[in-house]
């Protein structure tokens, strides 16, 4: 495993072409108290997709002292490169995802699995009486129950999820259903899956295979050592053949990551008043 001494990073945000220029979490976010107050949740539809896209964000908030957790929605069961491989894949894809996570700083206590199958998260969304066999929560299964159900009890003060451009079915449906389910986890709906949330976490967009559709306003520049925990991280999934190209793009950029911040895009038909007066 690479080495954990803290690393040096260097935050810019972009407001309406304005830049800001950080050296730490705690002013990048204007957290009172400081982010170590909060809660950060990373989401991945699969286990590598939180490394790709936000791997130095999550060291930044491991290193500020920020309780982290990391969500991964599939097994990763469609992920294998070899025939060999296919009967065990899910079970190499846990293993490397648990040893990726080490590398980037986080403990297997704090990494959550859902095992849901691998592109074919249609077939779950929405949330509907659990069947005998079927995952259960409350009587209930379903993405929108396991969403639901993780934010109000991890209770969250920014949420970082797939890209709402990127249109692999796993993340786009992760992004939909994780949408929502903060709609219904700041509600009074299905009390059985906890105590509602008070306010909507900070939602954080991260691209991993294709480009934002809105531009990201947030950039992170990590020294020489965060760049090879990320690396490391990346491969640690030595059964993922195609993540080769995934390799050079990382090496290509450089010490860099981007991030599209937006608050909970609730409907508010006030914002549009003065449009039509």
């Amino acid at each position: 495993m690479t080495s954990q001494r803290n690393s040096s990073f260097r935050f810019t945000r972009l407001t309406q072409n304005q830049k800001k220029h950080f050296t730490h979490l705690d002013a990048l976010m204007a957290t009172p108290g400081g982010v170590a107050q909060e809660t950060w949740l990373f989401v991945g539809a699969h286990d590598d997709d939180i490394c790709i896209g936000a791997g130095f964000w999550l060291q930044a908030a491991v290193q500020a002292g920020v309780t982290v957790w990391a969500l991964i929605v599939t097994d990763g069961r469609m992920g294998y490169c070899t025939a060999e491989q296919e009967p065990n894949i899910a079970q190499i894809r846990h293993q490397e995802a648990l040893a990726s996570f080490e590398i980037l700083g986080l403990p297997a206590d704090r990494i959550l699995f859902l095992d849901y199958p691998d592109n074919d998260l249609a077939a779950h969304q929405g949330r509907r009486k659990a069947r005998p066999g079927q995952r259960n929560l409350g009587g209930y299964t379903g993405l929108q129950n396991d969403f639901t159900w993780q934010l109000r009890h991890l209770r969250p003060q920014r949420l970082f999820i797939p890209a709402e451009s990127d249109t692999h079915p796993d993340h786009k449906i992760t992004y939909t259903e994780l949408m929502i389910s903060i709609f219904h986890a700041t509600g009074a709906i299905w009390p059985e899956l906890g105590r509602p949330l008070v306010s909507a976490p900070v939602i954080y967009e991260a691209a991993i295979y294709e480009d934002f559709r809105t531009p990201p306003n947030l950039e992170l520049q990590a020294d020489a050592q965060a760049y090879e925990r990320r690396l490391q991280s990346v491969l640690a999934y030595e059964s993922q053949g195609q993540i080769a190209g995934v390799i050079e793009e990382i090496k290509a950029l450089g010490a860099y990551e981007y991030l599209y911040e937006h608050p909970f895009p609730q409907y508010n038909p006030r914002q549009y008043r003065q449009r039509f007066a």
